[in-house]
């Protein structure tokens, strides 16, 4: 493997908001100081961007720290100001407009595609001398004999479905740094690693999550509203179901249209993807999107826990930024600009602490002083502020959305108290002898639509002849635990279809897993019941290839 070793300072796994950001500041730290230091972002994604899904409105303040020309920039993708919010509860039939409550006001931010802004920075990145490498995944970190990381390894290419080398096979290349930074998003494969390695949960609520589901419609102009931005709760979800949607009208006439629901629901027959369909067919909704044209689709699990879910944020040779350590304020239904920083916070302590001295940093240090930091910012104040809004939703709509208003307009985030998560969000499915079937409606093909057609909506590939990257631990468990107990939930919690219960010629049931259809949302990792499915990265460059979302 000698010659597949590579040397950096500081390897990034991702090329998400937090990553590029870090990238950004240690070139730019590194500049003012006259010195030098190797920075390399390793990206799954066959291009930056392509994994990258989020509604999104950005809050931009952050720029003028990372890139204070930003606004000068013709290049730069923040070109619509939102210009009006609205919030509604819906019934069936009716919506009824509520006050927007002051976390959801966005005045002064804007809607945008969160890839493109990817693309940009990564633009400012390269021109620093950052080296970015889309298509290779990193599979694993490694460690010396005392148990630090010293670099990670990415995955062999051309490993055929039975372990063996294919005449195309690649191996992986190993990277060995002084510093890891891993920016990998929600759920993050190699994050879940070092946190389980290190028990950087030890003294951490678990993490909960949602599932958001999004499409981009190119609409008519006389339907389109640059900047207005809407939100909603209520219905097609029941009373116990957290979760709600948002519709951004953005450039060139496209609507940003989703729907996130919360991973602690109940009903193992729920099916987030029919949820969101369904709601497009709502009285407010549908008109938007009339005579309209569906142009993306895709999914991506989020982070929910807040606060209280925050673990040790470094480790003996690295640290976690952005949503691989849950900076996300649910209240805002926002995440980027913690997650960029983030980035910067980590870099200023990664340089003061480490790469400002004359003499070279020694591998596998715990840089102590970024968590210290952070805990100083305004990313720790925003998220303590917010810490009871989401786990007083466990307790249902209404008195969540009570508990909102108490916490919001007369405790003002002060409370003193802190709401417990009660369960991981594995543990909340009712049995199905106890839970309601749903009946979803058929899709019409103009408003609503199968997963098949949204699937090819995504770009979503993979090579077929590859190890499955979605693993069982215990195969059998999935027809003996889920199938028996919760009539295989997998099949819709998925929203890509990848799960599927088939019957054998003796009648006999399987799951089977059609791993090329995974838009890499993580649903599955968070959501199985008893833990029993794990994903992997497959072979870098595969998965969705989303175009602007």
């Amino acid at each position: 493997m000698n010659d597949h070793v590579m040397h950096y300072d500081v390897v990034i796994v991702g090329a998400g908001p937090a990553g590029l950001a870090t990238a950004i500041r240690l070139k730019q730290k590194a500049q003012d100081d006259k010195k030098d230091i190797s920075v390399c972002i390793i990206e799954k994604a066959a291009e930056v961007g392509g994994h990258i899904l989020s509604g999104a409105v950005f809050e931009p303040a952050v720029l003028d720290t990372l890139i204070p020309h930003w606004r000068q920039d013709p290049a730069c993708p923040l070109k619509v100001a939102v210009c009006k919010d609205r919030f509604y509860m819906l019934t069936e039939k009716h919506a009824w407009r509520l006050p927007t409550p002051p976390p959801m006001k966005n005045h002064g931010n804007y809607t945008l595609s969160l890839g493109n802004l990817c693309r940009w920075l990564a633009q400012k990145a390269e021109e620093l001398g950052v080296e970015i490498y889309p298509g290779f995944a990193a599979s694993h970190i490694l460690y010396n004999e005392q148990g630090h990381a010293i670099g990670i390894r990415t995955g062999d290419m051309g490993i055929d479905k039975h372990g063996e080398k294919t005449p195309r096979h690649e191996p992986g290349i190993e990277l060995h740094v002084k510093q890891i930074v891993l920016a990998e998003g929600a759920r993050g494969s190699l994050s879940e690693q070092v946190i389980e390695k290190y028990g950087l949960r030890h003294n951490a609520q678990p993490q909960t999550y949602g599932i958001g589901l999004k499409e981009l419609w190119d609409v008519p102009a006389q339907q389109h509203t640059p900047g207005l931005v809407i939100h909603s709760v209520g219905w097609p979800l029941d009373a116990r179901t957290y979760g709600g949607s948002f519709l951004y009208h953005q450039e060139n006439h496209q609507i940003a249209i989703g729907f996130v629901i919360g991973l602690d629901y109940k009903n193992p027959y729920l099916s987030p993807y029919d949820e969101f369909q369904r709601f497009k067919t709502h009285p407010l909704i549908a008109p938007l999107l009339k005579n309209g044209q569906r142009v993306a689709y895709g999914a991506r699990a989020l982070n929910e826990g807040g606060w209280q879910s925050i673990p040790k944020l470094s480790f003996p040779g690295g640290c976690l930024i952005g949503c691989s350590a849950g900076f996300l304020n649910v209240a805002k239904i926002k995440g980027s600009h913690l997650a960029i920083h983030s980035g910067i916070i980590l870099a200023d302590s990664l340089w003061q602490s480490l790469f400002s001295h004359s003499t070279p940093p020694k591998t596998g240090v715990e840089c102590t002083d970024y968590e210290k930091n952070l805990y100083r910012s305004s990313i720790a104040q925003e998220l303590y502020k917010v810490r009871n809004i989401r786990p007083a939703f466990q307790y249902g709509l209404w008195a969540g959305l009570a508990y909102a208003v108490l916490d919001t307009y007369i405790l003002r985030g002060k409370a003193p108290w802190t709401l417990a998560h009660h369960h991981p969000d594995h543990t909340t499915l009712t049995p199905k002898d106890k839970a309601h079937p749903i009946t979803y409606p058929p899709y019409d093909g103009v408003i609503t639509f199968d997963k098949a057609s949204s699937l090819y909506l995504s770009g979503t590939n993979h090579e077929e002849n590859q190890p499955c990257h979605l693993q069982l631990h215990t195969p059998q468990r999935a027809i003996d635990h889920n199938l028996a107990l919760y009539d295989a939930p997998e099949q819709r919690y998925c929203p890509a279809a990848v799960y599927e219960i088939i019957n054998g010629q003796d009648d006999t049931p399987t799951l089977q897993i059609n791993a090329q259809n995974c838009i890499h949302c993580k649903t599955c990792d968070i959501k199985d019941p008893t833990q029993n499915i794990r994903w992997c990265p497959p072979q870098g460059g595969e998965g969705p290839r989303y175009p602007n979302m």
